[in-house]
Formats: C-alpha cells, sequence, structure tokens
C-alpha cells in the first residue's frame, strides 16, 4: 500500500542542523486506526454487557453509556497523545507517533481539534475523506492534522541501536563547551578518562551547533532529540580524528564538548 506522498519531512534547527522527520503513510496509519478501534469497540460492548448484566437500563443507562461513548471517542486519543507522548495504543503498536508540525510535542489544543473532525475524516467510511487528504497534502496529513497544524511521524526503534560502550563516571554532561558545567567536579575534567580524540579540526559554526544542541536537547521531545543528535554527529564524526562508529550519537557528543573543554 502507498505510503503517502513523501517519506520525511525537513525542519532547519537554530543548530543548523537539517531535521529530518520520518512521515508516516496512509498504511501504518491505517493499522494503528483498525487497533485503537478494536479497543474501542470491545471497551463499549464490555460496559454494555455490563449495564445489562445489572440491569442498569432506561434513562440512567443510556446516560452512562452516552458519556461513555464520549470517553471512548474522543476523551481516549486526547489521554493517550497527551500522556504516552503522542502514541495511542495503536500508534505504539505500529510505531507511530503524532506531533506538531515543528517536531514538538502534541499540545491538548491540537489533540482535541485533530480529533474533534476526525469523525469528518472517517466518512463516508473507512476513512475515506481522511485518506484522499493523506494522499493531496504536502506533509501527508488528514483534515484534523491540517486543522490542528499537527503530523504523524514513524517513531524510530531507538532500542534496538547498538548501545553505548560503558560510559566514564567522571565525565559529567557539560553545557557548554568552553567552561565546565555548573558544579562538576574537577575529575570529570580529567584528560586520562577521555578517549583519545583529535578534536582540533572542529570549525567555529561546528562548534556553534554543539554548544547550541547540548544546551537545549533536555527541551526537545525525545524523537527530535534523538534524531537532532544522530544528524549532528555523522555532521561532525568527519573532523575528529580516531574515533569510531560505535560510541551513541549524544554519547559521542558529550565527550567531544569534554574534551574539547579540557584540550582547547
Amino acid at each position: 500500500m502507498a505510503e503517502g506522498v513523501q517519506e520525511t519531512l525537513r525542519i532547519a534547527t537554530p543548530e543548523g542542523v537539517a531535521l529530518e522527520l520520518p512521515l508516516a503513510g496512509i498504511g501504518s496509519r491505517f493499522v494503528a486506526q483498525v487497533v485503537d478501534t478494536t479497543i474501542q469497540v470491545v471497551a463499549l460492548a464490555g460496559l454494555a454487557i455490563l449495564l445489562d448484566v445489572s440491569h442498569a437500563g432506561g434513562l440512567a443507562g443510556g446516560a452512562v453509556f452516552a458519556v461513555a461513548i464520549f470517553g471512548v471517542v474522543f476523551a481516549y486519543p486526547v489521554a493517550f497523545e497527551l500522556g504516552a507522548a503522542g502514541r495511542t495504543p495503536g500508534k505504539r503498536w505500529s510505531s507511530l507517533r503524532v506531533v506538531g508540525e515543528g517536531g514538538a510535542p502534541i499540545t491538548f489544543r491540537a489533540s482535541a481539534l485533530r480529533n474533534l473532525v476526525r469523525p469528518i475524516d472517517a466518512i463516508p467510511g473507512f476513512y475515506l475523506v481522511g485518506a484522499v487528504s493523506i494522499f493531496a497534502s504536502r506533509d501527508n496529513q488528514r483534515l484534523g492534522d491540517l486543522v490542528a497544524g499537527s503530523i504523524v511521524i514513524r517513531d524510530p526503534r531507538l532500542a534496538k541501536t547498538a548501545p553505548p560502550p560503558p560510559a566514564p563516571t567522571a565525565v559529567a554532561e557539560p553545557a557548554s563547551i568552553d567552561a565546565p558545567a555548573a558544579g562538576a567536579p574537577s575529575e570529570a575534567l580529567d584528560a586520562d578518562d577521555l578517549p583519545a580524540w583529535d578534536v582540533s579540526g572542529l570549525q567555529p559554526a561546528e562548534l556553534a551547533a554543539l554548544r547550541r544542541y547540548l544546551e537545549r536537547r533536555h527541551d526537545l521531545d525525545p524523537v527530535p532529540r534523538s534524531l537532532l543528535a544522530r544528524d549532528l554527529a555523522d555532521r561532525l564524526r568527519p573532523s575528529i580524528g580516531g574515533v569510531g562508529s560505535e560510541v551513541a550519537p549524544e554519547r559521542f557528543l558529550e565527550l567531544i564538548a569534554a574534551l574539547r573543554r579540557i584540550r582547547a
């Protein structure tokens, strides 16, 4: 099945690195929706059986079931998108995540808007309107995404990446390159505990991008943070002498900053 008009969305970041977000296509989104719909139908069927067994019929039973329908159809996706970093159970199953158009975490307003428009996307059935919108839009967005300013991306399976080698316990996370992190112990800057990489080939623009990333990384959503670290590491690796490819991207950037502070 086709995976949409375009595969990735490129976003220019203040770090000077083009962040590429892999866009979800209609196939993976359909699978995610099937999983979520199945969970919702099972929940409502279970409630209907419970109300029937408890003989809670009449007006009260109807009111309870109406509230449950609203909660399952609307509150279910909003709650998961906000509480599980943009992932409903179906999206988690399909390794998808909904984020803002700039890669930032989804907000309540955006999540509410995209899910309020969902019934229109589902017209006339099987999400036909939504499917047409995904194919026709530049960033694979259904109508709800266009209204809310959101996109659905393929979530990298970070757990499958090779784990970094054991880190020296003395190396602290640097807040900047030319000065030690606030409160860092003096032994954290011991050159004997750091790899023998040559960082003299780094250019001023590369150092500036590294500094901005390390200062802002904790404010980033996990997926943009991981992708940005990978792209920045790939950009800096050719300028570093003696480094292998087994070091995880963010750890690689931390070690470069520590080496720069000591050896500059």
